[in-house]
């Protein structure tokens, strides 16, 4: 401390080896305390401000965040020449699915009952946004199997379908896996089936 001190006052010219000005050393030494709290605040302030400005802007919320690069492969095509991303079916297990004109009432029953466990609390029957958009007509707006691989292919779907991203958009919220069985899904199609009118 005492060579920081001798240091200090030897810059500024006002070091004295024999201390007999010790109030001329006091004063020095107080107004270099008092311009280095100064300094230290500024520092301090400036690195607050920083912090708050990155956690602002820089944390992102995953359920908001899409990632596009996946999209524009949506042009690439397999071995084989076939393209290899349908946006018809979606990404997802479900590829050729065969739907029988006639409503499955039973399978329609257990669908509303996934539905109101799992689906309800974010999706309206009509066409009216609640968190997700309204579930009226969509069996007609979409092929069966993209409304399963979406239902149970939820995350892969939004990273690379353009309507589950361009749905994003407009509510803001991804929508979480709720990790359906294939039975639950058919019977939730089923109930969506259902409403859109079919018998």
């Amino acid at each position: 401390m005492r060579v920081l001190l001798i240091l200090l006052f030897s810059r500024s010219g006002s070091y004295d080896p024999t201390h007999k000005s010790k109030k001329n050393c006091r004063l020095i030494l107080y107004s270099i305390i008092e311009s280095t709290k100064t300094t230290t605040m500024k520092k301090l302030m400036f690195i607050l401000i920083a912090g708050s400005v990155i956690a602002a802007c820089g944390g992102g919320n995953s359920h908001t965040k899409i990632d596009a690069s996946p999209a524009e492969s949506n042009n690439t095509t397999t071995a084989n020449g076939n393209p290899s991303y349908d946006p018809n079916r979606g990404e997802g297990k479900f590829k050729d699915v065969q739907i029988n004109a006639k409503l499955d009432a039973v399978m329609a029953k257990e669908g509303e009952k996934v539905y109101n466990v799992k689906c309800g609390s974010c999706h309206k029957l009509s066409d009216e946004r609640l968190v997700g958009p309204g579930w009226k007509d969509v069996t007609k707006r979409n092929e069966a199997a993209w409304i399963l691989n979406f239902i149970t292919n939820t995350d892969a779907m939004l990273n690379v379908d353009p309507k589950a991203q361009a749905q994003l958009e407009i509510c803001l919220v991804r929508m979480p896996n709720q990790s359906l069985t294939d039975q639950e899904a058919f019977s939730l199609y089923e109930f969506m089936r259902k409403n859109d009118g079919i018998k």
